[in-house]
């Protein structure tokens, strides 16, 4: 039978192919088994996000789960991934379990484990669930009607014990009173029922179900998001853009003139807004696709700065064991201190939406105040749908050594996870296969957008994709 491998974040393969209900239970018993090796009466949380065929495999995983003897907590309705790490440790669960493929395009569905302490399992335990994936079917028994009935399946509200959460946190009533309108993008995905919630009088795109995300991949990229700008540069009183992904653990900003502002930006202004503003210290953590800046601002700060490989799962270890203000990556998954150790878009967009209010600062004039700090920056990815054979020879040249990009010279080189080349005056390129899908991404960052541009065409010429 297929191999099931887990990627950078969970299991993810195309529906009806590699991702089927057969798949699913195999992977959903060797959950509960583990569980049930270091546990004697272990209960999991899971749940669906708003993807193609979620709520039936998660009733495959409940039943699964139900018949081995693991009790089972789960909510009635699309949920976030976020509201799946907080309901793990607000029921006291050994594990939670989402079935979401994220960002990656609507024909995949995925499997995602969440530890006890409320953020993603920890590699060792992940490989160790791997191990146990049988070779052969397993026997999906029983209905979700009886198992309820024997007390092994509860139904909880996980998005009413989440807002509830978000509540405890935030002045969300002051908040609907800023003078800064925000306009809410959920990209078709989890976050949608939240947002409403919390703040009605907002506008909003791309909140309802569509499981074909009207065939653009639910990632926060500015790409997929034009619409979002436009209507921030058409609406005046629109002032602040937040954008979640599919499952809304990953976080986009647009400010006041529809200007995109990523997540390099966003984990910035969340270490000066915590460190400068409200006075609190940590550790900042970063994967290593993000930007030296971080480095720079942590440096002038007195902030220690870990950089670790792709995959909040390595940061949420580091939250685990240690005081950590900032935790982030590239791909807009960002966790801060006083909150759970897990990507949270909606809880991140709103520290960045409360600094807002608390200084009465656009986020234009925001990102100008850690401008002052680090220097003005831009940043660009390709993402590059390459033959297997093609991402292969790419690879191997980076292994070879690449001393010039053109006229870039390589100044310094991480290959913690991918091929990262520093670059004079701040600026970088980096070559990394993903770990979830068939892409070969670029990243470049550069002191100009003339300068972005030009680094990555030339990386591009060099490698010659």
């Amino acid at each position: 039978m297929l191999k099931i491998k887990f990627g950078t974040d969970g299991w993810r393969a195309i529906i009806a192919q590699e991702y089927t209900v057969e798949n699913v239970a195999r992977v959903a018993y060797a959950t509960g088994l583990w569980l049930k090796q270091s546990h004697e009466n272990p209960s999991i949380v899971i749940g669906y996000d708003c993807r193609f065929g979620g709520e039936l495999f998660t009733e495959t995983c409940i039943k699964v789960l139900c018949a081995m003897g693991v009790k089972v907590l789960t909510s009635k309705g699309f949920v976030s991934t976020p509201m799946i790490s907080f309901g793990v440790l607000q029921y006291n669960a050994q594990q939670g379990i989402v079935i979401t493929a994220s960002h990656n395009p609507p024909s995949y569905n995925g499997f995602k484990l969440k530890g006890a302490h409320g953020g993603p399992t920890p590699p060792d335990q992940i490989i160790e669930v791997e191990n146990l994936i049988p070779d052969h079917s397993i026997e999906i028994k029983g209905s979700l009607a009886e198992y309820e009935s024997n007390g092994l399946l509860k139904y909880v509200d996980l998005e009413t014990d989440y807002v509830d959460y978000i509540r405890s946190k935030f002045d969300i009533e002051k908040m609907n009173q800023s003078p800064f309108k925000m306009a809410y993008d959920a990209m078709y995905g989890a976050g949608q029922n939240v947002m409403k919630r919390l703040f009605p009088n907002a506008v909003f795109l791309h909140c309802e179900t569509n499981p074909s995300f009207k065939g653009i991949s639910p990632e926060p990229l500015h790409k997929n998001l034009l619409e979002l700008s436009e209507t921030m540069k058409q609406t005046p009183e629109l002032k602040f853009g937040l954008a979640n992904d599919g499952d809304a653990d990953r976080i986009a900003l647009y400010d006041e003139d529809g200007k995109y502002v990523d997540s390099h930006h966003i984990i910035l202004l969340l270490i000066h807004y915590l460190n400068k503003y409200k006075k609190l210290t940590g550790k900042v953590a970063i994967a290593a696709s993000t930007t030296l800046r971080v480095n720079v601002m942590s440096e002038k700060y007195g902030l220690p700065c870990e950089v670790t490989p792709i995959g909040f799962k390595y940061i949420s270890q580091i939250m685990m064991n240690e005081d950590v203000l900032v935790g982030g990556e590239e791909s807009g998954g960002i966790s801060v201190k006083g909150h759970i150790p897990e990507r949270d878009g909606i809880y991140d967009g709103l520290v960045i939406y409360e600094f807002m209010n608390e200084t009465g600062k656009t986020l234009k004039e925001l990102c100008k105040e850690i401008y002052d700090v680090v220097g003005e920056f831009y940043y660009e990815r390709a993402d590059l749908h390459l033959e297997e054979s093609e991402k292969q020879r790419v690879i191997a040249l980076c292994k070879n050594g690449i001393n010039t990009f053109g006229k870039y010279n390589v100044v310094d080189t991480n290959f913690i996870d991918g091929f990262k080349y520093e670059l004079p005056n701040h600026c970088w390129t980096m070559i990394r296969a993903s770990g979830t899908e068939p892409l070969l991404r670029v990243y470049a960052e550069g002191n100009t957008n003339e300068e972005v541009w030009d680094i990555l065409k030339t990386v591009r010429e060099t490698l010659g994709v």
